[in-house]
């Protein structure tokens, strides 16, 4: 009877329901399959206990902050300053692109909300000054995944609270794989600039570097109020979040003002996206339930040893089919469904769960610009009018780059390992 519930999963899907409500229903389904719909009556304790996690909490104040932000006009002094330190280089707005997406990172968490903005303002300059609209979307796509891995990350509080993961741990533990990740995205796009002769910005175009350090100073200074009262233990990751919506709401207004319309639809688009996530972790938790009365990770576990793959041959295994993951379903969903079943047996094979969230949340990152659906070359193709397959394609060599930069993740752990364990973060 069991075969029944993929089939009305299917079912489900193929009729437009949303995938919340197609994960809630194939597990309650599975209760009835499998003869356990006794516990039915206290699966809504377990999956309130589930999301009744305070560090959970961060993730609307985040994402909050992150709306604040991209309606108080900070992106267009980000990317002044990013023209001042970067720009006269031989392909300058394609540098441009992605130190403006390291800077928005620490800022927004999201790779959407970079791909979103980006989208708007660099895309039509870089149009203007001479690089195809191909090109800058697929830079734009491939550098808005920094978004996720430098920290505040909405992504590592969403791990964090599924794994019981020091969120102040993970965040730290992003900065050199974020960092690593610009590098070798500034690498791809040298090697562009130098075969199609792309421009430097003129020294006229730039606004002068003391005068654009000055003008982004209250929007950088955000992340380091929000990872340095994190590292230095004066704040909670939730704590920092509130302190995070506050200042945001000050830069926003002292670069362009908020009107009470920019107010409510931030507060709008919030309760939107914390709604959608939270319906999707009550439908997970209510599956991971009947996964563990039916023992899944166990029979993956056996599976695993039975392989005999070794620490490093499952966490291969593992990037394999998170990447396969990524590429069609939302990353939030894709980390609801995959790491309780899966992360249990990378730990009891020796993993690392700092490293290990690291390496899953930048897995999860690539497939957002990777076809088939990609969400981030699905915003940018939007905004800009881009083909969707012209962009995947020209995203190809950045999305090579990022793939190597996930092995080297992978192979040498004290990437990741190092600040946390440097700063008393982590063991």
């Amino acid at each position: 009877m069991i075969w029944l519930v993929p089939l009305a999963a299917l079912l489900m899907l193929g009729s437009g329901l949303a995938l919340a409500y197609v994960i809630g229903g194939a597990a309650v389904l599975s209760f009835i399959a499998t003869d356990n719909a006794r516990y039915l009556a206290i699966l809504p304790q377990k999956v309130f206990s589930q999301i009744s996690v305070f560090s959970l909490l961060a993730m609307p104040l985040f994402i909050l902050a992150g709306e604040f932000m991209n309606r108080g006009g900070v992106t267009r002094a980000l990317i002044d300053l990013s023209m001042a330190i970067v720009g006269r280089l031989r392909g300058g707005l394609g540098h441009v692109n992605i130190m403006t997406s390291v800077f928005f990172a620490g800022i927004s968490g999201s790779a959407i909300a970079d791909a979103a903005a980006l989208s708007n303002t660099l895309v039509p300059a870089m149009e203007k000054q001479g690089y195809t609209k191909t090109y800058a979307g697929a830079i734009t796509a491939a550098s808005s995944i920094i978004g996720p891995i430098v920290p505040p990350s909405i992504i590592l509080i969403f791990y964090g609270a599924i794994m019981q993961t020091s969120v102040a741990a993970l965040f730290v533990a992003g900065i050199l794989p974020g960092l690593l990740l610009a590098a070798a995205l500034f690498a791809v796009n040298a090697i562009y600039a130098a075969v199609e002769d792309h421009p430097r910005i003129a020294h006229e175009d730039s606004t002068p570097f003391a005068q654009a350090a000055r003008t982004a100073l209250p929007a950088l200074l955000l992340p380091v109020i929000i990872v340095g009262g994190i590292v230095f233990g004066w704040m909670t990751p939730t704590e920092a979040a509130a302190v995070a919506v506050v200042a945001a709401f000050a830069v926003g207004y002292f670069y362009a003002g908020f009107t009470w319309a920019d107010v409510k639809e931030s507060f709008e688009r919030t309760a939107i996206l914390t709604g959608s996530i939270f319906i999707i972790l009550c439908a997970v938790a209510a599956l991971g339930h009947i996964a563990s009365l039916e023992r899944v990770p166990q029979a993956i576990s056996d599976l695993v040893t039975g392989m005999g793959l070794g620490p490093v041959g499952f966490l291969l295994l593992m990037n394999l089919i998170f990447i396969l993951a990524g590429m069609v379903l939302d990353i939030t969903v894709a980390l609801a469904l995959l790491v309780p079943l899966l992360a249990p047996v990378a730990l009891a094979n020796g993993a690392d769960p700092v490293h290990l969230g690291i390496v899953i949340c930048f897995n999860l990152s690539v497939g957002l610009v990777s076809p088939p659906l990609g969400g981030c070359l699905l915003i940018v193709s939007t905004v800009t009018g881009v083909n969707y397959w012209a962009l995947a394609a020209k995203v190809l060599p950045f999305v090579i780059a990022e793939i190597l930069v996930l092995g080297v993740l992978v192979f040498v752990p004290e990437i990741s390992l190092y600040l946390p364990r440097a700063m008393g973060l982590w063991n």
